[in-house]
C-alpha cells in the first residue's frame, strides 16, 4: 500500500483510498451481447401444467421483457450494459470475492459418487478468491466495477456490497469515494454462523458486512419488520362492534409545538411536549375514530393488536428470519458462497418494488435472481464462472412460473478484443494471426508447422489445425484440413476450436473414417485469455464428447427424443476411484434440453431434464411434441456434461 504524506496539497484532496497503481479512468470496452439460449418454460411450470392441464406459463409471460443471465467478465458486462441500462437499474446486490485466499473447489456428483473438482484458473477468479498482485489489484478490480455500477443505478437506486473483515474497511473507503459519504446509509452486520467457533487467541468471526449506499436522497426504501410477540397487556380493551382488541397510546413526544384542534376542541400539548401528528392527520384520525380521550380530556391514539407489524429492523441482522444456510437446508446447492434466500428477500423488499429491475454481477448460485423472480422483480445476473451460470440456470428452471429468460455471453467479441490487445497489430497484418496460432500451439504443447495452408502445427505424430477466434469451425474447414493431412502422408489430425458448426460431429466422423484419418476435436478453453492461467500452465483442452440420440414418431405424429449414448473422452481428468463407481455413460450428463424448432441460430430451451442435489435421476426420454404445421423441422439436442461443456446434435424430421 502507498503511504500518503499530509501536505497542504493533500489536505485538499477529495476523500478516497489510494493504492499503488490506482487508475481512476475506467476502461469502457463495449461489446455486443450474443444470445446463446432462450429459456421458454421452467421444468417446475411444465410439471405443474401436466397435473392441472393449465397453461399458466404462457398466460403470465411478458413478451416485452426477458430477464438476462450473462456469462462473462463483469467489467465488460457492466460497460456493455450502459448503452441500454444507464440510470435504469433500481437495486444492485453483489457478493464479490472477499480476498480471503480461500479455496472454493467445486463439489461434483457422478452417479453415486462425489468428487471435488479443482477450479480452473479463470474459475479461480470467481471461486477461489486469489489475486495476482495482492490487495492493490483487488481494490483496482472493485473500483472499476463499482464506478460502472453507479452509472447503471437509477436515481432511486441502491447498492448493497456484501463483504467481511478481510477487505470490508478498504472497500468502504472506495464506496465513499465513488458514491459520496453523504449517500452511505448503513453498515449492516449479518450473522453468517449460528454459533462462534472455538478460538484460543481472538474472538471468533461470525458476521459479514453489507455496505448499503444510495445514488441520491430520493431512494426507494420500504421499512422491514421482525415479527414480535404481541403483548396483550398493552391492548386490554375489546371493541364491542368488531370484537377487535385494542389499546390507547401516548399522543405526545418531547419537544415543543403548536396547539391542535380535536373536533371542536383546541388543545395545547403538555409542557415540554408536542402533538405527534399534523392537523390534517388528526382530522382524518378523528373521522376514523382513531383518537380517544382520557377522563382528564387528554387525547390518546387507538391502536389494534392485529395491526401491530412487529419491530423495526435495524442494521444488526441476527434474527432467525435470516439465519445462515444449514447443512440440511432445502435451498442448499453445494455452492460454497451461497447465501440464504431470506437474506436477499429482506434486501429486495426493502429497496425495490414490484417490476423494478434488480442486478447481481457476481451472481454465484443465482440467489438474487431466484428471489427477484419470486417477488415479481425483473433481473439481470452475470458471472465469470461457467459452473455459476449452469447452477443458476438449473435453479431458475426449478421455480414454478419462472418467466422466460435468455442466457447470453460476449462470445466472439470478447475473444476478438482479447486477440487485438494480446497480439498487437504491426505493419504486416498477418503477424497477429501468426502470433495467435503460435500462442495456442504452445499451450497445446505442439510445434509450429510451416508450409501448410490448413495445418498449423504438429504434436507428436498428430497434425493440428486451429480455428479462428471469431467464427465456429465448419465442416468445410475440417474437410480441407483432412485433405491436407492425407496429402502430407499423415493419418492423425487434431482440430482445436472455440465454437463448432451445429451438428458437426456426425458428418465429420463419417468423413474422417472415409478418408482413413483419425480425427479428434478439442475445445479451446476460455482460460487461455487469462494471464494467470497461462503462467500457471493450468490450461486443459477438452475433447468433444460423443452424443447419440434417437427421435421416434408415433401414429399420432408425436415426436420423442431419447438419449442413446454419451461418451466423454477426457476420463483421465476424473480420479480413478470415481471412474470405478460410474456404471452408465449418462452418469456424466448433468443437463440436457431440446429445441423442437431450431432456427439455426439461438437455441430455444423448450424441454429439459437435469440433476439436482436432491433429485439425481435424469430423464432419458423427452416429453412428446406435436408440430402445429406440417413440413421439415430441425430438432437440436443440447447436453451439458459435469465439466460444464456443451455437446449438441441436430436431427431433421418431417411431420
Amino acid at each position: 500500500m502507498e503511504t500518503i504524506k499530509m501536505t497542504e496539497e493533500t489536505k485538499t484532496m477529495p476523500t478516497g483510498l489510494y493504492w499503488q497503481g490506482k487508475k481512476t479512468e475506467v476502461d469502457r470496452i463495449v461489446l455486443p451481447f450474443q444470445t446463446i439460449e432462450t429459456i421458454n418454460e421452467s421444468r417446475a411450470t411444465r410439471e405443474k401444467e401436466k397435473k392441472t392441464g393449465a397453461d399458466m406459463f404462457k398466460e403470465g409471460a411478458n413478451a416485452d421483457w426477458h430477464n438476462r443471465l450473462i456469462w462473462g467478465d463483469n467489467k465488460y458486462v457492466t460497460a456493455s450494459l450502459l448503452a441500454e441500462f444507464a440510470g435504469k437499474i433500481d437495486l444492485i446486490y453483489i457478493d464479490p470475492p472477499f480476498a480471503t485466499g480461500a479455496d472454493f473447489s467445486v463439489k461434483m456428483e457422478i452417479g453415486d459418487a462425489e468428487w471435488t473438482k479443482e477450479p480452473s484458473a479463470i474459475e479461480d477468479k470467481a471461486y477461489r478468491d486469489t489475486w495476482g498482485k495482492g490487495l492493490d489489484s483487488y481494490l483496482q478490480m472493485m473500483y472499476e466495477r463499482l464506478v460502472l455500477m453507479r452509472e447503471l443505478l437509477s436515481d432511486k437506486g441502491s447498492i448493497y456490497v456484501h463483504l467481511d473483515w478481510h477487505v470490508g474497511h478498504y472497500i468502504k473507503a472506495v464506496l465513499d469515494e465513488i458514491f459520496g459519504r453523504d449517500f452511505f446509509r448503513n453498515d449492516i452486520s449479518w450473522r453468517k454462523l449460528s454459533a462462534a467457533k472455538a478460538q484460543s487467541n481472538f474472538f471468533s468471526n461470525v458476521k459479514d458486512q453489507l455496505f448499503y449506499y444510495t445514488k441520491t436522497n430520493s431512494t426507494t426504501f420500504n421499512p422491514q419488520f421482525i415479527d414480535s410477540e404481541k403483548d396483550d397487556r398493552n391492548y386490554p380493551h375489546i371493541e364491542e362492534n368488531t370484537g377487535r382488541q385494542y389499546g390507547s397510546f401516548d399522543f405526545t413526544q418531547k419537544g415543543s409545538g403548536p396547539s391542535r384542534r380535536f373536533g371542536k376542541t383546541v388543545l395545547s400539548p403538555p409542557p415540554g411536549k408536542h402533538w405527534i401528528w399534523s392537523q390534517d392527520k388528526i382530522d382524518a384520525a378523528m373521522e376514523e375514530g382513531r383518537i380517544i380521550f382520557t377522563s382528564s380530556g387528554l387525547p390518546r391514539v387507538k391502536r389494534y393488536l392485529d395491526e401491530k407489524l412487529g419491530n423495526y429492523i435495524g442494521d444488526l441482522w441476527v434474527d432467525e428470519d435470516v439465519e445462515p444456510l444449514s447443512a440440511n437446508s432445502s435451498e442448499r446447492l453445494d455452492y460454497d458462497t451461497q447465501k440464504p434466500e431470506a437474506l436477499l428477500e429482506r434486501i429486495i423488499k426493502a429497496s425495490s418494488n414490484e417490476d423494478d429491475l434488480i442486478a447481481d454481477f457476481f451472481c454465484g448460485s443465482g440467489t438474487t435472481g431466484a428471489v427477484a423472480e419470486k417477488l415479481g422483480r425483473r433481473w439481470i445476473m452475470a458471472d465469470l464462472g461457467r459452473f455459476a451460470i449452469h447452477t443458476t440456470r438449473k435453479r431458475l428452471l426449478g421455480i414454478e412460473g419462472c418467466k422466460p429468460f435468455v442466457v447470453q455471453n460476449l462470445g466472439k467479441y470478447e475473444r476478438q478484443y482479447w486477440q487485438g490487445v494480446t497480439f498487437k497489430k504491426r505493419s504486416d497484418e498477418q503477424i497477429p494471426l501468426y502470433e495467435y496460432i503460435e500462442f495456442i500451439l504452445k499451450l497445446y504443447k505442439a510445434e509450429p508447422l510451416a508450409g501448410m495452408l490448413h495445418l498449423h502445427g504438429r504434436k507428436g505424430k498428430r497434425l493440428v489445425h486451429i480455428g479462428a477466434v471469431d467464427a465456429p469451425v465448419t465442416f468445410a474447414e475440417i474437410q480441407e484440413a483432412i485433405a491436407e493431412t492425407k496429402k502430407a502422408g499423415q493419418d492423425s489430425l487434431d482440430i482445436l476450436g472455440w465454437e463448432w458448426e451445429m451438428g458437426l460431429h456426425d458428418v465429420i466422423e463419417k468423413a474422417a473414417k472415409a478418408s482413413g484419418v483419425h480425427l479428434r476435436l478439442f475445445s479451446i478453453p476460455r482460460d487461455v485469455m487469462d494471464e494467470r492461467a497461462v503462467e500457471k500452465g493450468e490450461i486443459t483442452f477438452y475433447e468433444l464428447a460423443y452424443l447419440e440420440v434417437e427421435v421416434s414418431q408415433d401414429k399420432t405424429s408425436r415426436f420423442v427424443v431419447a438419449l442413446k449414448d454419451f461418451a466423454i473422452p477426457n476420463l483421465d481428468l476424473i480420479p480413478q476411484e470415481v471412474r470405478k463407481i460410474v456404471k452408465k455413460p449418462f452418469d456424466f450428463v448433468d443437463y440436457w434440453a431440446v429445441d423442437w424448432d431450431w432456427n439455426e441460430d439461438t437455441f430455444h430451451n423448450m424441454w429439459q431434464s437435469y440433476r439436482t442435489r436432491k433429485e439425481r435421476k435424469l430423464e432419458l426420454k423427452s416429453d412428446a411434441h406435436v408440430y402445429e404445421t406440417k413440413g421439415r423441422h430441425l430438432i437440436m439436442i443440447k447436453v451439458i456434461d459435469i465439466f460444464g461443456n456443451d455437446t449438441t446434435k441436430v436431427v431433421e424430421v418431417k411431420s
